[in-house]
């Protein structure tokens, strides 16, 4: 049992490390939440979206400013947050309350993808305990 948890905490800070290494799409509209780990351009992101959708990035977002489309050919960055909106929100400046919506979302949608990683990683360290006891 204790090489279990001496070998897979180590993991569980390397996996949160390794979080960050994946480019995140939040859709503003639900909050869900969609995690690239291979490179992967906008386009292909927005391929099962409506034409009334775009892809933006958290790093060009800024209060009573529009907000700028990610180029369809652009490839997303490890690391960084993107939200696809409805392209309505494109048409006039982003307000204070609209910026922390969107953060909130963001940071909830990836709190709660971080916990469900956690609690596979405990389901599998039961597992190998079991294995390795029995």
């Amino acid at each position: 049992m204790g090489s279990c948890a001496s070998i897979l905490y180590p993991k569980l800070e390397i996996n949160n490390r390794n979080q960050s290494s994946t480019a995140k799409v939040i859709h503003s509209v639900d909050g869900k939440l969609q995690e690239f780990r291979q490179p992967i351009t906008a386009s292909h992101v927005l391929s099962d979206q409506p034409d009334t959708f775009f892809l933006c990035s958290s790093e060009n977002m800024f209060v009573n400013w529009h907000v700028p489309h990610v180029s369809g050919d652009e490839e997303l960055e490890p690391g960084q947050i993107y939200f696809i909106m409805p392209v309505s929100e494109s048409l006039k400046p982003l307000s204070l309350q609209e910026l922390c919506l969107l953060a909130v979302k963001a940071s909830s949608a990836i709190e709660q993808s971080s916990e469900m990683k956690k609690k596979k990683m405990v389901k599998r360290c039961r597992l190998v305990d079991w294995v390795t006891v029995y």
